[in-house]
């Protein structure tokens, strides 16, 4: 399905949410180089939007890209050899069972990928295997909407108006169908960091744009 949605995927990222994506990918791409971190890691980096602007914040940090979807790995190459980065490298891979050593990685992000994981538990436990000790993980995710007024016209756009556009845009209608159930079954806020708690993290989390994105920070004990 992904692959399948690679060709637009940038475009209706920057449609769909009406250009706010760009701002708390930034705002998640500045908690995870708080502490300088010499490498990087973006999982379900897709089309790599936040690995090409952590290198673009932080030139000097080397940033590996892993996604699952060849076709998605294929645009983030394109887009990398475009900027001519040195120190950028995308790779396929799966999240629940990385390719790579214990503590590589000083930091580690993904934007909006999470929820897609078929098991959360495991997904933090790999990330919490490859960071070092006092590295952080920084999670921008879609929580389920907010209450009130604000999160039922939200829930109306996102369980009527963005499945339609996206398919019509995309010729993929079931793609963007699957977002909002996805949203649906993530857990509330609160819930997940104590979910990254559990996993062994510090935890934190602030909510963006009313609550419609969140961004969790888990920073793995110093003692490892």
């Amino acid at each position: 399905m992904f692959s399948e949605i690679a060709p637009r995927y940038d475009l209706l990222n920057r449609l769909l949410s009406f250009g706010v994506d760009r701002r708390w990918r930034m705002a998640a791409v500045r908690e995870a180089l708080e502490d300088n971190p010499r490498r990087l890691l973006d999982v379900a980096t897709g089309t790599g939007d936040v690995a090409l602007l952590v290198k673009a914040v932080s030139p000097g940090t080397e940033v590996i890209g892993m996604d699952f979807s060849p076709e998605m790995i294929a645009i983030a190459r394109q887009k990398a050899r475009q900027t001519g980065a040195a120190g950028l490298y995308f790779v396929p891979g799966d999240a629940m069972e990385m390719q790579f050593p214990d503590e590589f990685f000083q930091a580690l992000t993904v934007a909006f990928g999470f929820r897609n994981f078929h098991d959360y538990e495991r997904g933090l436990a790999e990330f919490y295997r490859v960071l070092t000790p006092g590295g952080r993980a920084v999670i921008l995710e879609f929580p389920p909407p907010p209450d009130g007024w604000f999160g039922r016209v939200y829930k109306v756009y996102f369980d009527r108006v963005l499945p339609f556009l996206g398919g019509m845009i995309s010729k993929k209608p079931e793609a963007y169908r699957y977002l909002p159930e996805t949203v649906e079954r993530f857990p509330k806020p609160e819930d997940f960091r104590k979910m990254m708690e559990a996993a062994g993290f510090r935890t934190r989390y602030r909510l963006l744009s009313g609550g419609i994105a969140a961004i969790f920070v888990g920073v793995k004990d110093a003692r490892g």
